[in-house]
């Protein structure tokens, strides 16, 4: 078979609202293991559903050699959906179904096509997964979000794809999944293309694209090559604006000490010509030939002044376009160093017998990372702590001044805008500054002023932290369920260096490591086998 591949040729796509959200994209994605990165809102979903011809592009086109398989990145269940729905395999099963009922209709041998054994190949699949405990017809509504992902992952193993495109397949999944997720991409043996954040992922790529305003542009290498450039173009851009700036400023000079020269000349001339009692037709060619000189160095500084102004534009769109995102650390929390969590013998619901019950001391300076495989209870945990359920038994005592932001961000109301949320609970920042800080957050005017629930996930992440952290009275006790999911690069980093410097006590669930090892943490508590355990962190071996 040829080599597969994806080719855009002169792609663009317009919003409903008439804005462009990228233009005249030409680029081709071959067998290579590609990586596509880019800022929360930039396009990157749906440049992949165009890639995998789900979508048009409002100009251009896209080339696709063989077939392509998208996997989106939300792949929570519909209405009476099952495993092999999330697999992507219902089809082709009851297909079989109706061949075995003896309704030899050519239709239904056309969808089984050569897959004759995918009920095996399913279940096998599963069992290999460590998901035994699920068949074809498992109602989707059972399974976790971290199930969900690694049966529509296997659906992806499974299919004939030439070309896989995978969508932050990576999001809900525990670190042993991970881990397997790896192994698996390094060995798929066709074209794939992965859309993440997930840094550990990204390493295991063998080019990374980046999609920005700038369009897209390859890198040859893994993430690390892929930031290690990215921090050459940003000091190569802030160089060249600091080169331009200093280049106008001396350019500016040069062109006043010329006029302020042709003014003098002009008016000596004047003089001397008046002194000479020349007549006046011979003052008046005079005149029109120092106006017609002043006039050409007019033009020639004004075109000088547009030349410059044009480079300015440009080096500072390159240095707009690396700038990190900024996140203000909250200014007048109180630093305790008295217990805010107090858990004696608490049983929580709905999880392992081997994690059901834990006591649990937080002091006001802790800063505890909360690991653990899918289903072992970290969200179930900070549920109680939150008081959004009640435990089964045992006793809790917990500061009132926390916060909780959960998976599904909860606390950010759906039909106001930021702006409007977050001007509730702060009255002592003026609108101004609160623009100011949403900015730095990547939330701009146009963000900031609709609906959040027409936001995308990272954006919404960033919304629900400035309503959080923005407050008049900030938290002492920070509890997040995996904040890191749908935030781009720029923003992870914000979020860790705003983490690092937060002076509460904080409980963070991830599965990101790369993540967690960022956050300066006191303690690591663990969900095993064996039940929970509180772990000191040595970050001399970090």
């Amino acid at each position: 078979m040829a080599t597969s591949f994806l080719s855009l040729e002169g792609v663009s796509f317009v919003l409903p609202n008439g804005e462009a959200l990228f233009s005249d994209l030409n680029h081709i994605f071959d067998q290579r293991r590609t990586g596509l990165v880019g800022r929360n809102g930039s396009g990157k979903t749906v440049l992949a559903r165009i890639l995998a011809g789900q979508l048009q592009p409002s100009r251009g086109r896209c080339v696709r050699s063989g077939m392509v398989r998208y996997l989106a990145q939300q792949v929570g269940p519909t209405a009476n959906a099952t495993v092999a729905d999330l697999a992507g395999v219902r089809g082709v099963l009851d297909a079989l179904r109706r061949i075995e009922a003896g309704r030899f209709a050519q239709v239904n041998f056309d969808v089984v096509g050569d897959r004759w054994d995918i009920r095996h190949q399913l279940g096998h699949a599963l069992e290999q997964e460590g998901l035994k405990h699920l068949d074809a017809d498992t109602p989707a509504t059972a399974l976790s979000g971290g199930e969900s992902m690694r049966v529509a992952l296997i659906g992806a193993r499974l299919s004939d794809a030439d070309v896989l495109i995978l969508d932050e397949p990576s999001n809900h999944l525990d670190q042993p999944s991970r881990l397997a997720l790896i192994n698996w991409l390094q060995h798929w043996p066709r074209g794939l293309l992965v859309i993440s954040h997930d840094r550990q992922l990204l390493a295991c790529m063998e080019r990374i694209v980046e999609l920005s305003s700038l369009g897209l542009r390859s890198y040859g290498g893994n993430y690390t090559f892929y930031a290690q450039a990215k921090d050459q173009e940003q000091q190569n851009a802030l160089t060249e604006l600091e080169r331009t700036r200093l280049d106008r400023r001396r350019e500016e000079e040069s062109m006043r000490e010329q006029r302020e020269r042709q003014e003098k000349r002009q008016a000596r001339g004047t003089r001397n010509s008046r002194q000479a009692n020349q007549a006046k037709v011979l003052l008046d060619r005079q005149r029109e030939r120092s106006e017609q000189s002043m006039g050409k160095l007019r033009r020639q500084q004004t075109d000088t002044q547009l030349e410059l102004a044009q480079r300015m534009r440009e080096a500072a769109a390159q240095v707009a376009s690396e700038l990190h995102i900024h996140v203000h650390a909250p200014t007048n929390i109180r630093i305790v160093q008295r217990q805010v969590v107090a858990l004696d013998k608490v049983v929580l619901p709905f999880v392992p017998n081997a994690t059901r019950q834990i006591s649990l001391q937080v002091m006001g300076l802790q800063r505890i990372g909360l690991v653990g495989p899918n289903g072992c209870g970290k969200s179930t945990l900070l549920r109680v702590l939150a008081d959004r359920i009640e435990p089964l038994a045992g006793t809790c005592r917990i500061t009132d001044r926390l916060a909780y932001l959960d998976q599904s961000l909860d606390n950010l109301g759906t039909q106001c805008s930021v702006l409007e949320q977050l001007q509730d609970i702060n009255h002592t920042i003026d609108e101004g500054a609160m623009r100011m800080r949403l900015a730095q957050l990547g939330l701009g005017a146009q963000k900031i002023a609709v609906q959040t629930e027409s936001l995308s996930g990272g954006e919404r992440l960033k919304a629900a932290l400035a309503c959080v952290l923005y407050a008049d009275e900030p938290p002492e006790l920070l509890l997040l369920d995996e904040p890191s999911n749908h935030l781009d690069l720029p923003s992870l980093n914000a979020l860790e260096t705003l983490l690092r410097g937060y002076q509460g006590a904080l409980i963070v669930a991830s599965h990101d490591h790369a993540f967690l090892s960022q956050l300066g943490l006191t303690n690591l508590l663990v969900a095993g086998t064996e039940g929970w355990e509180l772990m000191a962190v040595d970050h001399t071996t970090q």
